[in-house]
């Protein structure tokens, strides 16, 4: 188990491989595919982003609504591929970690290995166990989103597995390797 915090630089991307599984702490960022589409628009237009994306992390997850004394509700990741079309502008201001679930394009991998980026896993099903590592929540943009909100999260030990890392890794692809190996 390795301990990380934010912000994460190139040294500690350098560091991840396939199948660390890791414990994140610090400050995350949400947002899904309609708040990236946005993003990108801002970037395009030259206009200041809401958060400085710069060693930064962005959590793909629609929150549900906080419960009485928690941070935050349920929040499990969602789907990666739709934020693949909006990664590199984002990546080009500095994103270094993506966390979601479920595999990603072949465009996807190279550009975590061009800009040195990692993306990690986190459990899909394990929602309401995420919202324990959440300690504050305060949405920062596009409130008119709802549940799609950029939020600003403070995690502690928020479990994750590196899937892919910046050396073109990918556990998925060595997951059916080794299975087809035994079978």
């Amino acid at each position: 188990m390795i301990k990380i915090s934010t912000p994460i630089d190139d040294a500690m991307v350098k560091q991840l491989t396939i199948g660390d599984e890791v414990l994140l702490s610090g400050v995350i960022f949400t947002g899904r595919d309609a708040a990236h589409k946005r993003l990108c628009e801002m970037i395009d237009m030259g206009e200041e982003l809401p958060f400085d994306l710069t060693n930064s992390v962005i959590y793909y997850v629609g929150p549900t609504p906080e419960k009485p004394g928690r941070a935050i509700g349920s929040c499990g990741p969602t789907s990666s591929y739709r934020m693949d079309p909006y990664v590199e502008p984002l990546l080009k201001k500095g994103l270094k970690v993506m966390i979601g679930k479920g595999q990603r394009s072949e465009e996807f991998k190279d550009l975590l290995r061009k800009y040195g980026a990692v993306y990690l896993s986190a459990i899909g099903g394990a929602a309401a166990l995420i919202s324990e590592t959440v300690t504050q929540s305060k949405v920062i943009a596009f409130d008119d989103l709802g549940t799609e909100a950029i939020r600003r999260l403070v995690v502690k030990d928020f479990y994750a597995i590196v899937t892919y890392d910046c050396f073109d890794n990918d556990l998925f692809y060595e997951g059916v390797r080794k299975y087809n190996k035994l079978s």
